[in-house]
This record gives C-alpha cells, sequence and structure tokens, in this order.
C-alpha cells in the first residue's frame, strides 16, 4: 500500500497546447441550471433534460452516446471515447446529475441560477456534483477538439438518481446494461481529491473506500388502549427507548487500511504516531473536514424520523421510525451485531435500501497517476488516501468487478467549510478551484 504522497521537484508541469479549462465555468453554470432535484420517491423534474444537454455537448465533438432510462424521465447516458488499440483496460469515468432538493428562500442567491458570486458558482449542486460533470466535459470537449485522444479506452457515465441510492440510475444500469461497460477495470467518481489544509499544508484527499449504507425502517408494535388508561405495551414508549439507546450509543473506533494511511500522514504533521487511541484527535487536525472524517473511524447510526398515532388521546398499535447506518469495511457483522442489542425485544428492523462498503487498494499505475496529476499543479502539497462516510454510485459500479476511486480535484481555501456544502445551504464552488479542477482531471485522463 503507498504512503501519502510528499512533494517534489521532478513532476513534469508542462501545460497541454489546449486549454483544459476554457469551459468549466460556464459549463458549470448551465448544467446548475437544470432542476434535476431527487425527493427519493415518483416527485421530481428528473434528469432527462441535463442528459439531454450532455448529449449535446459530447455530439458537438463527435462522441456518440446512449440514453438509458431506468424509469420514466430518470435518465442516464453512456458514451465510449478514447483508446489507441494497444490497452483493453476502460477507465469508468462517472458522475451523477440529480442533486438534492433547495428551498430557495433559504439561500442568498436561487439555488438554480448558477450565478457567479464573490469568485464563486453558487447553485445547488456547484459541489455535489455539477462541478465534476463540468470538469470532466470542459476537458474531454477540450482533448477531442485538440485531437488529443487519450490511448486508455474511457467510458463517460453520467447518471440518475444517486441521491436516492441509485437504483433508478447506477443499479440499473449494471444489473440490465453491463455491456456498456465491456473491458472496465477501474472506476472514477466523485469526492475526492478536494483538499484541506492541515498545520498550513494543503492534502489532498482521494476516496479509496467508502462505508457501507443501511438505511432502515424501525417497527414495533403495541396494545392499543385510551391515553388515560395504564398501557405497558405501549408501541410509541418501546419505539422511543429503542431510538434513544441508539442515538446515545457512542461506537468505538475501528481503523481500516485506508484510515491507517491517511491519519500516518497527519501524524508526520503532528510529529505523532497515529494509532486508535488518537486517532479522534488528528482528525480534529483536519479543521472543518473533521465533521465528515469523524464519522469514518467508526460505525454511526443515527435516527431520522419517527412517526405514530393518529390523536392524542389514543394509543396507537404501531409505532415506526427511520434510521441512517453506516458501517466500516470489514465491521458490518459488529455494527448489526451491536444495533440488535441496542434496540432490544419487540422492534423490528427492514431495509429501505442495503449497500455494501468498499476500500481499493491505494497503489497501482491509476493512483500515480492522480498523485502525479495534483503535485503537478499543486507541488507543495500532500496527497493521501481516506474513507468516504456516505456513498456514492461506486457501490453499484463495484458490481461490475472495478476499483473504485474518489477524483473531483480541488483546490479549497483554507477557511472555506466545505463539507457543510454538501446538501446544504448557500452551495458553492470556487471558481479558481473548479479551473484548478478541470486542468487536474485532464492531466489525469491523459496519464492514466
Amino acid at each position: 500500500m503507498l504512503r501519502a504522497m510528499a512533494p517534489r521537484s521532478d513532476l513534469d508541469a508542462t501545460a497541454p497546447a489546449y486549454d483544459p479549462a476554457a469551459e468549466v465555468v460556464d459549463l458549470c453554470r448551465d448544467l446548475i441550471r437544470f432542476d434535476t432535484s431527487n425527493y427519493g420517491d415518483a416527485d421530481g423534474p428528473g434528469e432527462r433534460k441535463a442528459a439531454e444537454h450532455v448529449a449535446t455537448l459530447l455530439d458537438e465533438v463527435g462522441i456518440s452516446t446512449e440514453v438509458v432510462e431506468g424509469y420514466d424521465g430518470r435518465t442516464n447516458l453512456v458514451a465510449r471515447w478514447g483508446g489507441d488499440g494497444t490497452r483493453d483496460d476502460a477507465l469508468l469515468v462517472h458522475g451523477h446529475l440529480d442533486v438534492v432538493p433547495a428551498a430557495a428562500e433559504d439561500w442568498q442567491v436561487h439555488p438554480f441560477s448558477g450565478e457567479v458570486q464573490d469568485g464563486y458558482v453558487w447553485g445547488r449542486g456547484a459541489v455535489d456534483m455539477k462541478d465534476f460533470d463540468a470538469m470532466l466535459l470542459s476537458s474531454v470537449r477540450a482533448r477531442a477538439r485538440a485531437g488529443a485522444v487519450p490511448s486508455r479506452p474511457m467510458v463517460l457515465c453520467f447518471t440518475a438518481d444517486e441521491e436516492a441510492g441509485g437504483h433508478k440510475g447506477a443499479q440499473v444500469l449494471v444489473e440490465q446494461h453491463r455491456d456498456l461497460f465491456e473491458g472496465c477495470t477501474e472506476a472514477v467518481g466523485e469526492v475526492g481529491g478536494f483538499s484541506t489544509t492541515v498545520r498550513g499544508r494543503r492534502v489532498y484527499l482521494i476516496e479509496a473506500a467508502e462505508k457501507g449504507m443501511a438505511w432502515m425502517r424501525l417497527t414495533a408494535r403495541g396494545r392499543a388502549g385510551h391515553g388515560s388508561m395504564i398501557n405497558d405495551e405501549n408501541a410509541v414508549t418501546r419505539l422511543a427507548a429503542a431510538v434513544a439507546r441508539v442515538g446515545a450509543y457512542e461506537w468505538p473506533v475501528r481503523l481500516t487500511p485506508t484510515m491507517e494511511v491517511c491519519l500516518a500522514a497527519v501524524g508526520e504533521l503532528a510529529g505523532v504516531q497515529a494509532t486508535p487511541e488518537n486517532a479522534p484527535a488528528l482528525i480534529e487536525e483536519f479543521g472543518s473536514a473533521a465533521r465528515m472524517l469523524g464519522a469514518v473511524i467508526r460505525n454511526v447510526a443515527n435516527p431520522t424520523q419517527l412517526d405514530a398515532g393518529y390523536k392524542v388521546n389514543v394509543i396507537p398499535t404501531e409505532a415506526t421510525a427511520h434510521m441512517d447506518g453506516r458501517f466500516l469495511p470489514g465491521y458490518e457483522d459488529e455494527f448489526f451485531a451491536t444495533l440488535a442489542e441496542l434496540l432490544g425485544e419487540g422492534v423490528e428492523l427492514d431495509f429501505v435500501s442495503h449497500q455494501q462498503p468498499w476500500e481499493s487498494p491505494y497503489e497501482g499505475d491509476t493512483v500515480r497517476a492522480m498523485h502525479r496529476s495534483l503535485l503537478a499543479e499543486d507541488p507543495d502539497a500532500l496527497v493521501a488516501p481516506y474513507l468516504m462516510s456516505a456513498g456514492t454510485d461506486a457501490k453499484h459500479f463495484r458490481q461490475l468487478g472495478v476499483q473504485s476511486y474518489g477524483f473531483a480535484p480541488l483546490r479549497l481555501p483554507a477557511d472555506l467549510d466545505f463539507t457543510a456544502l454538501f446538501h446544504g445551504v448557500d452551495e458553492r464552488v470556487p471558481v479558481d478551484a473548479l479551473q484548478f479542477g478541470a486542468r487536474v482531471l485532464d492531466r489525469f485522463l491523459g496519464d492514466v
């Protein structure tokens, strides 16, 4: 397994003859203006208009696409590009087109305006993940026009429904259209390659692992009755006690191989050796990013919804709750065994979505290409792997047998609370970070 990569002086920083970032800001703004809100059910505008827009952009530079609709309006787009005939190990590069909803009244600017203000592109999807879609399109279009097609064949994939688990997007592609990904051995997607600042040094974090996902429905049943009488079989009481136990539980620290490498790099900057005991303190070195990284050294289960009853003086027969559980690679059995103890008797559990964790080896040519592309643009930085706390389409694409990584490069200001922007109000991405990301991604596509 590779260590975090320190700065080097022998990197090729030669700029290409074309400008891979020429269109990236405008492309990002245009994509944001398509409202592709995903409400997690049948509501919402879907991704079709955005997918048709992407198809047009690729067609303009001679790249043909295939449209796959998992359900009405839930549109996925796939294209094959690149390759000089010397390689058959295709690279899958994927980004999703849907976004979580946004309430316009909460924002400083309209969330679907794509407005440029104070050096940022504002709007829902600016960091999750129309920024990456724009970086990819800007690089691909520039390369296609310049005739600088990568030697490695690539599958470009723009998916639907990632924000609701990918069941109408990547899952449909993997289960019903596996032929579109023939030859793919590795995949690159979202939430990696962004910078955080530790003790004055920029550290770029590449996603090399991802927690498993257990979206769960909990149900407690009891004896209905009048609210004025004693009832020792109250479903609401039983469920509330179980939810409170889970919510208050402090899960133990568990370090996966990816986080051992990540924390070792931070430990070197802090002058200490990383251990499970000091892992929480080392996580705090990441500043605002600790909000996300603090969740990747332990399992997590958060109650998110409660529902019971229909009248104040009626004890209901049934009470339900929803819970978002995320478990580390290698610790699924421990997670569910602990959860069963905490819930106790009389509470049933079923899944809304249950997806496995994954962890890719942090080694090989593709990882080295990511390192080189970042350090060519930011030679004084460090690069390290990390484990992602949430879920991405990589969970589905891993079923193709590919090794997956998150690599949507952004050089961010040290004082920007980046992780708070995911699904947050006033989501925005720095203009210069977009341009940096397009250049880095372009280097990567030409090097990998």
